[in-house]
């Protein structure tokens, strides 16, 4: 690739992750404002959980569905569909009739829940084809620092907004967000129409053959299957394509329920701490919260860029327990300053993870690729609506910094396994490749591109990862 087509790919995606961050910005709004309305609509406390399990449960049903959309359609028109689809949706809900108001709202809920994780889906997964190899990890870092940015910036705002400009005018800002991202995807250089085909070829242009001699598609179902015969779903295949892939989906899945007992006894803490002014706490944290997020992608971008590697699966493991330790501590009743240093943590480690969980699923080859982010969808989904109802239950019983340290220490237990077994296949790794000193220059000469996988100063800097059979930036899954 020459240095001006990077160029082009790197502003392109700039532009991309602009409209995106424009967007996370109306979704946090969204969060607010349509919860306030729900209530506003119904007068039922009830009607605000059963909106807000829709959304989630839409979002489930999204994330088992992506792969086969993808599959049809074009990452482009994916995109940019689903970022139609929720404007469009707000507008109903703006010039819905009185009558059917309540209705519209549960209608909305559905449809920003299934497009906003078809959306999320499409572009991780589509991020390797868009920047190219070697830079996942900036790519991640900078989708996650614009995202962070807008949901401090959206939920800042939101009272404001709806307080000042009433909920049409919030409503309309949500949607105008939408549009604006679905503009900067129609610059992607990328096809928009239906995808042209669901067939895999191997690195020689044939089909892929499962060993019944059958068309596959990288164990992906297709279309033209005649003979009767059930396949292995593509999601378990891509669980298995990567050795302890299955329990980092997982752990992710944990580590979601975890957020739900934080999300849900913030609010409940706050009041505990200033009943006249509660939301300081909550706004205070995650402000420094939010700045701790953006911090450590700089520092993520410039350890990618000076070494060539990604923090890897470990970063993924090594995270979460650095996480879900710091947000038990957010709840122990610290001294202020204490509290900003520990959401100042919780947020660097968020970002670290949300880092290098993305990075390393998109070492996976293409159709598997979706399949995983589909389902790691479904399973976050699940996580936190599950951890939502449980939580709330608790809370009317519990301490928050009980709901919430049961919670993240079940993280904490899973992540500690995770993180075992990570070292434990590396271990084996290392012992199976490592040649006999002797031979060691026939080892290196006897591997084919070997040669060409070093970087500069002996670094490897191709940035592929295990699944691609590139240098490991996660050897430590791969191995194992």
């Amino acid at each position: 690739m020459t240095s001006g087509t990077a160029a082009l790919q790197e502003r392109r995606y700039r532009i991309l992750v602009t409209g995106y961050a424009i967007s996370s910005y109306g979704t946090f709004l969204n969060v607010v404002a349509l919860s306030l309305y729900v209530y506003a609509v119904t007068d039922r406390a009830l009607a605000v959980g059963v909106f807000m399990a829709v959304r989630l449960a839409a979002g489930f049903v999204a994330g088992l569905a992506a792969a086969a959309v993808l599959a049809r359609w074009s990452a482009k028109g994916v995109m940019f569909w689903a970022n139609v689809a929720q404007a469009a949706a707000l507008l109903l809900l703006v010039l819905a009739p009185d009558g059917f108001r309540t209705g519209t709202l549960f209608a909305v809920s559905a449809v920003v829940g299934a497009s906003g994780t078809l959306f999320m889906v499409t572009l991780r997964s589509s991020i390797p084809d868009m920047v190219g190899e070697g830079r996942h990890t900036w790519a991640n870092s900078l989708m996650v620092s614009g995202r962070s940015m807008a949901m401090v910036a959206g939920f800042a705002s939101s009272g404001v907004v709806v307080s000042l400009l009433g909920y049409t005018a919030a409503f309309l800002v949500d949607m105008a967000t939408f549009l604006v991202c679905a503009l900067t995807v129609l610059l992607l250089p990328m096809p928009m129409g239906p995808a042209r085909g669901n067939e895999e070829k191997d690195s020689r242009g044939k089909d892929v053959e499962d060993s019944q001699g059958s068309r596959e598609s990288a164990g992906v179902d297709g279309p033209g299957r005649r003979d009767g015969r059930r396949r292995v779903p593509a999601a378990l295949v891509a669980l298995g394509a990567v050795p302890v892939l299955g329990l980092m989906v997982a752990l992710r899945g944990i580590d979601a329920l975890g957020s739900s007992s934080h999300n849900a006894a913030l609010p409940v803490y706050s009041t505990e701490l200033d009943a006249d002014n509660p939301a300081v706490f909550v706004s205070v944290f995650w402000c420094v919260w939010a700045l701790g997020n953006v911090l450590v992608q700089q520092v993520l971008q410039r350890y990618t860029k000076r070494t060539g590697h990604s923090v890897g699966a470990l970063g993924f493991g090594l995270g979460t327990i650095a996480m879900s330790g710091t947000f038990i501590l957010a709840f122990a009743g610290l001294p202020w300053a204490a509290t900003v240093l520990v959401a100042l943590l919780a947020g660097a480690a968020d970002g670290l993870t949300e880092v290098s969980y993305t990075s390393h699923l998109q070492t996976l080859p293409s159709p598997l690729r979706t399949h995983a982010f589909g389902l790691s969808a479904t399973v976050e989904n699940l996580g936190f609506g599950v951890g939502m109802i449980v939580v709330a239950a608790a809370l009317d019983v519990f301490t928050p910094l009980s709901v919430v340290g049961v919670a993240h220490g079940a993280a904490i237990v899973l992540a500690l396994v995770y993180v075992a077994r990570v070292l434990r296949g590396r271990g084996a790794a290392q012992a199976q490749e490592a040649p006999e000193p002797e031979h060691a220059q026939e080892a290196q000469e006897a591997v084919p591109g070997s040669g060409e996988r070093e970087g500069k100063n002996g670094k490897g800097e191709s940035g592929e990862g295990p699944a691609r059979g590139g240098h490991r930036d996660g050897a430590e899954v791969s191995g194992g």
